[in-house]
């Protein structure tokens, strides 16, 4: 089990209505703009949890469509967003309709998909021609993390070991009564699954964290935590 459904109720806590650090400091404004920049009129965000980024593109004018695997986020997105499409579907088995989005959306949720073929063949299938694939995920770095976050020994300076780079693995992650199961792979299973899927990268970063505490800013920045990256579908 990953872990989700019993977590629900703590990472609503977690995240509330804004968003987290990782998010509201250093994704968000990039996503928002590559969203922008490519002006989809029709998102399908996969995994879309409490539905917070799908509610940022409704913002925009944008019709979304939010799916995640777990109820009680969808519920929760639901609640926030009487009036947005919200359907609870794991992504390697979602009915989203075949070519009817402009644009899918993978915010942070590559990571807890088991299945990744199976789930890129669903979310491919569901962008139209010209249409684009935006990810944002963790790092292989950061998922290839002896711990969660830094290690800050007693007597030395704060380090942040990897093992095991290139062995794919399910990783269990606790954190703030959250207990889910993610999984890390090197950077070159998603390059080369994607590429595998007939997709054309147009976009790659790694975005630092540009505002919030200064302290937190400063560990963000020195260990690579997320990367964006744009693919376009074929005509």
């Amino acid at each position: 089990m990953s872990g989700w459904d019993a977590s629900a109720d703590a990472w609503i806590a977690v995240i509330g209505e804004s968003g987290d650090f990782g998010r509201v400091h250093v994704l968000d404004a990039p996503m928002l703009a590559l969203v922008d920049h490519h002006a989809p009129a029709r998102v399908l965000d996969v995994g879309c949890g409490e539905g917070r980024f799908c509610r940022m593109l409704t913002a925009r004018g944008i019709s979304t469509v939010g799916i995640d695997p777990t109820a009680a986020l969808i519920s929760r997105a639901q609640a926030l967003h009487a009036d947005g499409d919200y359907r609870v579907a794991h992504a390697e088995a979602m009915a989203a309709e075949p070519s009817g989005f402009d644009m899918a959306i993978c915010y942070l949720s590559l990571i807890d998909m088991a299945d990744l073929s199976a789930a890129l063949a669903q979310i491919v299938a569901a962008i139209a021609p010209g249409g684009h694939l935006l990810i944002a995920n963790l790092t292989s770095f950061n998922t290839a993390a002896v711990h969660v976050g830094w290690l800050k020994p007693l007597d030395a300076e704060p380090s942040f070991p990897i093992d095991h780079y290139f062995r794919e693995r399910p990783l269990r992650t606790r954190w703030s009564g959250i207990d889910i199961i993610n999984h890390h792979r090197p950077l070159k299973i998603y390059m080369q699954a994607l590429i595998g899927h007939g997709l054309i990268l147009t976009h790659f970063d790694e975005p630092e964290a540009t505002g919030g505490p200064a302290d937190k800013r400063d560990r963000y920045n020195r260990v690579p935590n997320f990367h964006i990256m744009v693919w376009r579908k074929p005509l």
